[in-house]
């Protein structure tokens, strides 16, 4: 987790870590670390293979990843995931169900991030590399990348629960 160093309200220094809180050493306005709500898909097409992107923006840039993104401040996960979809691939989806909520870190000492996972079918367009997507491909589901090659944690997480269930 990467500590903040000043105060977003009056600028000043931030004072250290006290469990998930640091608190400004002038007006005592508190920052709190906490998770960051993000929605991932796991699209699959007619034949069960999966859709991944390869990232084109730090962190862990060139690695795979399932579409998704931080959902904004009035975004419930699934609009969040509908839309993510929509900027990351071109295409339309239709949530068909949710796999789990998975903690994880954004980068090697970023936000703790909450992860909804959902799964879903493309109802509409064929994937196209978008946004911060550098290429889109479709893998057997009994042939993804491996987890070195993946870029978060919850990544390999959503993936081996998808396989499982």
């Amino acid at each position: 987790m990467r500590l903040r160093k000043h105060c977003s309200d009056c600028g000043s220094s931030l004072g250290p870590l006290d469990g998930n809180v640091q608190r400004c050493t002038a007006c005592g306005l508190p920052y709190y670390h906490d998770a960051k709500p993000c929605a991932a898909v796991l699209v699959l097409d007619g034949a069960g293979n999966l859709l991944l992107g390869r990232r084109a923006i730090e962190p862990r840039i060139g690695l795979w990843d399932i579409p998704g993104g931080f959902c904004g401040p009035d975004e419930t996960p699934e609009d969040c995931a509908v839309r993510e979809l929509l900027e990351e691939t071109g295409c339309t989806i239709e949530l068909t169900g949710f796999v789990a909520h998975l903690i994880d870190t954004y980068g090697d000492d970023g936000d703790h991030t909450l992860n909804a996972v959902f799964t879903a079918r493309i109802v509409e367009g064929a994937p196209v590399a978008a946004d911060d997507v550098a290429e889109l491909r479709w893998f057997p589901l009994d042939d993804v990348p491996s987890a070195a090659e993946l870029a978060f944690r919850n990544t390999s997480e959503a993936i081996e629960l998808l396989r499982t269930t």
